[in-house]
């Protein structure tokens, strides 16, 4: 889904509007409600959802939060894309039909005013490790109607870095969008791309990005097909995947691109977003719409999201962050990365205040950007670690949101793990959020920094632990 509004010119250009044949398989039909599918062969499941509430229920908060209104706060008018859809949280727009789908439905209403629904994870830290891989894959229906009816609609599959939440996407293409699925017009296809690089041209041909093209799909409104993308960074050139029913049909290696804008557009946390749009620049290079004859309330169908993930090896490839290597640490008593640290008994910090936490205890509050927690003596014995998770809170406001981020040795070396966090219902209302982290071993300095385009102050801290 693009994050730019004139990102259609290229793309029309690329696309070049002819169908291409491609995979190595036959696209085949599939019945809809099918069960999370085992993790593929060296991976593990570490996000799913099924979509088996009750007929008429939203979602689950804990997995999802709904984009609300015509841009996130602070970001691009029409999401960027020149759409017409206003965004809701409405069960008439979003909502789960009892049958194990996501139901996602565009409706217009008399006045001809378009709504419509766009969901992201919760979480955002779904990440390939050094040497590892990442694999997000969804069973979807695109909306069932074509030709003049279908005018207008732009469903969608897609992710976006870490780093566009707090900041409302201003900082795109840079942080990577890779769209797993995209579709316009009710045409019997699929697109897929990376995004990245700068807004206008540069390495990566923006706003088109680094496209498939239009891939034929003859029944992907009638029926339900499996979306994925693999990142695997366990070759070298690192690469991106895209496939169709287990086919591959595009891929992007970092040998296309330079380092850095590479590693800016894969090396950490992605979230996933589900939506359908209306209108916009993408449909209109197709012929436009919606119109008069646009047909209201046909749904996008998710019968499921997972995430896998495979562990890294000792041997990254050229293009991954070094591991920060092992110094000297400070002396005093050691603390067990592997146990609760408390977020109250750092040993350095900026200026923050510690309170009484409803759960008991004590917590670190009134913590914004440019805030950091220092801990001197963490111990990661030989290694391992899997991620980390903190206990967090925040009351800060709608457009109010930031990333929590962990570093070792000093506070100037990069994160070596983070996650994003908004609002989660109040200052004590507590929630574990994990976060992915490169491996670490032996014993360090752990500082918890943290990174908001706002000056707002956004989460509370009760404790922080690694896991392995």
């Amino acid at each position: 889904m693009p994050s730019s509004a004139y990102r259609w010119r290229r793309r029309w250009l690329a696309a070049a509007a002819v169908l291409i044949a491609g995979g190595t398989s036959a696209v085949f039909a599939m019945h809809a409600d099918a069960a999370v599918p085992s993790a593929p062969s060296g991976m593990s499941l570490v996000f799913s959802d099924d979509f088996t509430g009750a007929a008429g229920t939203g979602l689950n908060r804990s997995n999802w939060l709904y984009d609300i209104g015509t841009s996130y706060p602070g970001g691009a008018a029409n999401w960027g894309t020149g759409e017409i859809e206003t965004m809701t949280d409405s069960t008439q727009n979003v909502y789960q039909d009892g049958n194990g789908n996501l139901v996602i439905k565009p409706i217009r209403d008399s006045a001809g005013r378009w709504t419509s629904g766009r969901v992201e994870t919760q979480r955002t830290d779904f990440a390939a490790p050094a040497g590892g891989k990442l694999r997000i894959e969804g069973r979807l229906q695109q909306p069932n109607v074509t030709g003049a009816a279908a005018a207008g609609y732009w469903p969608a599959f897609w992710t976006l870095g870490a780093a566009a939440r707090p900041v409302g996407a201003t900082n795109w293409p840079s942080i990577g969008e890779w769209d797993i699925m995209e579709s316009i017009n009710g045409r019997n296809s699929v697109f897929s791309a990376l995004h990245c690089g700068v807004a206008s041209g540069g390495p990566c041909n923006e706003t088109t990005g680094l496209s498939s093209g239009e891939h034929a799909c003859g029944t992907c409104q009638t029926s339900f097909h499996t979306y994925a993308v693999e990142y695997d960074r366990g070759v070298s050139p690192e690469q991106l995947r895209f496939y169709l029913d287990g086919a591959q049909y595009f891929q992007v290696n970092a040998g296309q691109l330079d380092a850095t804008t590479w590693n800016n557009a894969t090396q950490h946390g992605m979230f996933v977003i589900l939506n359908v749009a209306m209108g916009g620049g993408f449909p209109a290079a197709f012929g436009g719409g919606p119109t008069a004859a646009t047909q209201s309330g046909v749904p996008m169908l998710v019968d499921y999201v997972a995430v896998y993930q495979s562990g890294g090896t000792t041997t990254p490839p050229t293009t991954s962050p070094t591991t920060p290597p092992t110094t000297t640490p400070p002396t005093g008593s050691v603390r067990d990365a592997y146990a609760q640290i408390e977020a109250e008994s750092y040993d350095a910090a900026s200026a923050v205040t510690k309170e009484t936490a409803s759960e008991g205890g004590q917590n670190v509050a009134y913590i914004g950007n440019g805030d950091w927690l220092q801990y001197n003596n963490v111990d990661f014995g030989t290694g391992g670690v899997r991620d980390f998770v903190a206990r967090v809170a925040s009351g800060a406001a709608a457009n109010v949101s930031g990333l929590v981020e962990v570093r070792v040795d000093s506070r100037a070396n990069a994160p070596i793990g983070s996650f994003a966090l908004a609002n989660t219902g109040g200052w004590q209302t507590w929630r574990s959020v994990p976060g992915n982290v490169s491996n670490v071993s032996g014993r360090h300095t752990v500082f918890l920094t943290f990174t908001s385009g706002q000056p707002a102050d956004f989460v509370n801290v009760n404790w922080v632990q690694f896991r392995r």
